[in-house]
């Protein structure tokens, strides 16, 4: 395996983002309202987006969106910033030209954030893809935390394995997805690739799951494998039927009579047009709705007659 990837963390920058640090000190911090480097303002605004308090976080996004485009000058000479640094700040400010640049020539970029800033620079709306960026940024979840750690002495050390199946370092998309903030997840949720969809519509919270719904890329095949995997998620049991393109499709149509979280006036409309083959299986199932059940029961019997 190969050795962690570690993060050295400066004093002056683990000392505002301690849980136990003042939180109006930390609000400033979040503001840039603080006398550092450009690149330890960069790491600063990382690590207080992952911050317990969402009120930190949002300000540490909006701060880093509206940094002018030479506060990123200093990736050039930061040779060793860990991969999710650079992701983060793809995220939030990679519609802007002279960041993706940047980051696009960075030897630290991870191929997942150059897939992102190659698909925001193919975007034939740039701008669109900065207010998706300012929009997510203003969601918040309770909760939503990444331990950082104390400082110890000079520094603070955070450790992440990077690890391929060939045994090269790389950061895997299920590792960044447990580093990122909300709106980095639902911005992630509604552009990412097929492997991001398939991390984030598991997500529990249902801005980053309804989010992948809402991706114009998930197919009718993806919608499928997430009803027969047994989503507890009542926002994207909904969703999924309201789409009304998805439910044109008949095997959509079967699984979701067969969810348990499907609700039961979308079941019970769905059960009027499937085969008898179906509906006879359905009156013997004790594996669904004991109502679905018996509306099948009825339907065989209302053609009988």
């Amino acid at each position: 395996m190969a050795e962690p990837l570690k993060i050295s963390i400066p004093a002056a920058v683990a000392a505002l983002v301690r849980p136990a640090t003042p939180l109006q000190e930390r609000l400033q911090g979040a503001g840039g309202e603080v006398n550092l480097p450009p690149c330890d303002l960069l790491l600063l605004l990382f690590c207080l987006s992952k911050d317990a308090e969402s009120s930190v976080r949002q300000q540490a996004g909006q701060t880093l969106l509206h940094l002018p485009d030479e506060s990123f000058a200093c990736l050039n000479t930061w040779n060793d910033p860990h991969p999710a640094i650079l992701h983060h700040i793809a995220l939030v400010c990679g519609s802007r030209a002279a960041v993706r640049t940047i980051i696009l020539q960075h030897p630290a970029a991870a191929e997942v954030t150059l897939d992102e800033l190659k698909r925001l620079a193919a975007a034939t709306e740039p701008q669109g893809s900065a207010t998706v960026a300012a929009t997510a940024l203003d969601a918040e979840e309770d909760g939503d935390e990444v331990a950082l750690p104390p400082a110890e002495g000079a520094e603070a050390e955070a450790e992440d394995e990077l690890l391929d199946e060939n045994g090269e370092e790389y950061l895997s998309k299920y590792k960044l997805a447990q580093a990122m903030g909300i709106g980095e997840k639902i911005k992630m949720a509604l552009t990412g690739d097929k492997e991001w969809r398939k991390i984030l519509i598991k997500d529990a919270n249902k801005l980053v799951s309804s989010g992948v719904l809402k991706n114009p890329r998930i197919t009718e095949a993806e919608v499928l494998t997430v009803l027969k995997s047994g989503v507890q998620n009542d926002e994207v049991m909904r969703l999924i039927c309201a789409n009304k393109e998805w439910v044109k499709n008949y095997q959509i149509r079967k699984a979701l009579i067969e969810n348990p979280k499907t609700p039961l006036a979308s079941a019970l409309r769905f059960l009027g047009t499937m085969n008898e083959k179906d509906v006879a299986g359905y009156a013997k199932s004790r594996n669904i709705s004991s109502v679905i059940a018996t509306q099948a029961k009825r339907m065989i019997l209302n053609k009988k007659h």
